[in-house]
């Protein structure tokens, strides 16, 4: 029997569900065959950070004009600052040189820190070939004067303006951290947004007990974290045109077919290509394709969405039911 694994995204035709979604790994180009061979639909590069831009063509300014003005002459020591590497063109050559090597899309990672630098760079993305930018909107909002409909608003300004300005595709991801995220997810959409990436992990800081230095801690994601983009997905299915994402928690092809199941276009995967390998995405497509045999599906297109919550017997189950339920089912265990 055969099976078609391909799946449509962001206006893209991809040959397989399961994308390598930006990490140190899709970073470097030693392991993109790898990644191409093991059957993975596209591949998102590593963020572009506007903040870190910034900060090292401030340091190489500060360096230069260090001095000046007590020695006129060692103006003439230094080239100009152009000579420097203190702008994207390292990154936007990596994006040039992932377009040239694989044969399946490269969608490229901003995260921009103000709105013209988020406008300005998206532009240099979709110049170097970039098939589709995804906007990786990562802010933890610390002042309390600025209110939650603020911040949604900025957002969603944010994406008017970029989409203004660049014509390949717009993917927005962000944290599940709203008071109303179906609400937004549809003013996102409105705005231009070809697709929601469904979600984007929180890294906390930790305290040395030794030092009490705080310090940033890297912990991969764990199976269970995927429960929460396949919640929301199966939500916003049933509403939203636009692509779904989604990402947190795929480690299994299990994880990646729920996610579909829900409504998703597409499972990223991060954390369980980092500790096992690009291999992974073969044993994760291996896995989804047996299921699919065995229960005499054709297609992916065919189960997509299939259990989200306009098609579930109770769509209660994706409400406020799902509390007591899930109280419930702990309870009879015991």
């Amino acid at each position: 029997m055969s099976v078609d694994l391909s799946t449509n995204y962001l206006g893209l035709r991809l040959r397989s569900p399961i994308v390598a979604s930006a990490s140190p790994l899709t970073g470097d180009p030693a392991m993109w065959e790898s990644i191409e061979q093991a059957g993975a639909g596209a591949l998102v590069l590593p963020s572009l950070f506007e903040e870190q831009i910034e900060r090292d063509a401030f340091a190489v300014d500060n360096v230069l004009d260090s001095g000046t003005e007590a020695f006129g002459e060692s103006l003439s020591y230094f080239p100009e600052l152009e000579s420097y590497d203190t702008g994207p063109s390292r990154h936007l050559a990596l994006v040039e040189l992932a377009r040239q090597r694989l044969s399946i899309p490269v969608i490229a990672s901003l995260n921009g820190t103000s709105p013209g630098g988020w406008v300005k760079y998206a532009r240099h993305l979709q110049e170097a070939g970039a098939q589709a930018i995804e906007l990786n909107v990562y802010n933890v909002i610390v002042d309390p004067h600025r209110s939650g409909s603020d911040v949604e608003r900025g957002y969603v300004e944010l994406v008017e303006e970029v989409r203004a300005e660049v014509q390949v595709p717009l993917a927005v991801k962000l944290g599940p951290w709203f008071t109303s995220f179906g609400h937004l997810a549809l003013a996102l959409e409105a705005a231009g947004a070809d697709g929601l990436v469904l979600f984007n992990r929180l890294y906390q800081p930790d305290i040395d007990l030794d030092t009490l230095d705080v310090r940033p801690r890297l912990q991969l994601s764990t199976s269970a974290e995927a429960q929460l983009p396949l919640h929301w997905i199966g939500i916003l299915r049933g509403f939203m045109k636009c692509s779904l994402a989604g990402s947190t928690g795929v480690h299994e092809g299990a994880d990646a077919l729920k996610l579909l199941l829900a409504g998703a276009d597409v499972a990223m995967t991060t954390s369980a290509l980092l500790r096992h390998g690009p291999d992974r995405i073969a044993t994760m497509l291996s896995w989804i394709e047996q299921w699919m045999v065995e229960r005499e599906y054709v297609s992916i297109e065919q189960l997509k969405g299939s259990v989200s919550q306009r098609n579930v017997p109770d769509p209660e189950v994706y409400e406020r039911a799902n509390y007591y339920q899930v109280l419930q089912s702990f309870r009879s265990t015991r």
